[in-house]
């Protein structure tokens, strides 16, 4: 079992900032990419960052330059850090984790645990 536990959400008003943390937990041998994603209402989930586990970082354009990606492999966490915000951002924010994960008698991977998301609402 694995569990991803997202934090940090709030109201913040626009050009101020939020940091999300998101910690993974269970059966856990090792985790690969990690990152966050963003759902506003009536639209589609969409990818605002990834970090591998190499920490190669990738970003929606809409966000480069305001918002970091970071990881703590020790504390199985990632955050993502997100300055001057906009009314846009706006959203129910998810993080999803790429895992290689032990039973107890054998080992497997799943590339998409899903966290159970965290508002955050950006005033004018």
């Amino acid at each position: 079992q694995v569990q991803l536990v997202e934090s940090g959400g709030g109201l913040v008003q626009a050009g101020g900032s939020l940091r999300l943390s998101c910690a993974a937990s269970g059966s856990i041998f090792s985790i690969n990419a990690m990152g966050w994603y963003h759902q506003a209402p009536g639209k589609q989930r969409e990818l605002v960052a990834r970090i591998t586990g190499s920490r190669t970082t990738t970003y929606a354009d809409s966000v480069k330059g305001r918002f970091t990606i970071s990881r703590d492999n020790a504390k199985n966490t990632v955050y993502l850090q997100m300055n001057s915000l906009k009314p846009e951002d706006t959203a129910v924010y998810y993080c999803d984790a790429d895992i290689t994960y032990y039973s107890g008698t054998h080992y497997g991977r799943k590339s998409d645990y899903w966290g159970q998301g965290t508002q955050v609402t950006v005033s004018s």
